[in-house]
């Protein structure tokens, strides 16, 4: 039988990699974005290759290859650094803007 702490850790377990998925896409959407509208290219695919760190698959096969899972603090700082870097800095919606204009 499973006690009440394992399924509250596998219904935490849920939510973060539902939360990593859906956080993966974003920046994979904006990695996008920033790599074929603006001035941006580099940005925009470092960007797509750090959306792979919010994968729960990826997470998986890393911990399985070096033996350690990336911290949740890691991607949690890495997540704001990324949100700071795209809208601020990079001017992610007059980028969007520019995309939409273009249809």
């Amino acid at each position: 039988m499973n006690s009440k702490s394992q399924v509250m850790t596998n219904n935490n377990s849920i939510v973060f990699d539902v939360i990593g998925w859906i956080f993966g896409i974003a920046v994979f959407a904006v990695g996008v974005v920033n790599t074929f509208w603006g001035n941006d290219q580099g940005f925009g695919i470092f960007l797509i290759l750090l959306s792979f760190v919010f994968y729960p698959p990826v997470n998986t096969f890393f911990k399985r290859l070096t033996g350690f899972a990336i911290p949740l603090i890691a991607k949690i700082a890495l997540g704001l650094f990324i949100i700071w870097a795209s809208i601020g800095v990079g001017e992610l919606f007059d980028k969007i803007d520019m995309m939409l204009g273009s249809f």
